[in-house]
C-alpha cells in the first residue's frame, strides 16, 4: 500500500489588527517575522466595524494554513478575545497604547478573557508586537527545526549584543 505524501506544513502567521492605526505598532512584529524567514500577511479585522469578516477569517484561519494569529487592539480590544473565542489556533494578544489610559484599559481587557477563550496576551505596544512576533516563532519551532534554529540564532545574537562592563 502506497503512503500519501504528507504535506509539509507551511507556517504562516496572520496579523490582524482592529484599525489602520495599530499598523504602526505591529510593523515591528512584521520585522521580526521577516528577520525569522516566517511568512505571514497583515489585514485589518475590525471586531466592532467587520464584525461578520472578522467571525469568517477567525473560524477558517486554520483551514487556510496559519499556525497562529497575532491581534492587535486598543481600548476594549474585542479582536483578540472574540479571535480566540473562534479560532483554532493560538492567539496572540497584543494591546494598542491608548490616548486616556495609555493602553491599560487593552491589556486588561485581553489579560480578562474568560476561561475557555485562552489568549496569550504580550505587553502594551511595539514591545508587545516585537514579543508577539517571537513567541509566534517559538510555536511554529516546536514542529519546524528551521523556525526554531532561526529563533535560537536570534536569541544568541541578543545575548552578544549586551556588553559585560560598561568600560
Amino acid at each position: 500500500m502506497k503512503q500519501k505524501k504528507s504535506k509539509k506544513i507551511q507556517p504562516k502567521v496572520s496579523i490582524i489588527l482592529g484599525s489602520k492605526n495599530d499598523y504602526l505598532c505591529m510593523v515591528e512584529a512584521e520585522k521580526i517575522l521577516r528577520k525569522l524567514k516566517i511568512k505571514f500577511d497583515t489585514r485589518i479585522v475590525s471586531a466592532h466595524r467587520t464584525p461578520k469578516r472578522m467571525f469568517e477569517w477567525a473560524e477558517n484561519a486554520h483551514l487556510r494554513g496559519y499556525t497562529c494569529i497575532l491581534a492587535a487592539a486598543g481600548g476594549s480590544a474585542s479582536l483578540p478575545s472574540v479571535t480566540s473565542a473562534l479560532a483554532s489556533i493560538p492567539v496572540i494578544g497584543v494591546p494598542i497604547e491608548t490616548k486616556k489610559l495609555k493602553g491599560l484599559d487593552s491589556i486588561l481587557s485581553m489579560a480578562c478573557c474568560p476561561s475557555g477563550a485562552p489568549l496569550a496576551t504580550m505587553p502594551i505596544g511595539k514591545a508587545g508586537a516585537v514579543n508577539a512576533a517571537l513567541f509566534a516563532a517559538e510555536i511554529i519551532g516546536t514542529f519546524d527545526p528551521k523556525i526554531k534554529a532561526n529563533v535560537l540564532r536570534w536569541k544568541s545574537k541578543q545575548t552578544n549584543s549586551i556588553k559585560k562592563k560598561l568600560k
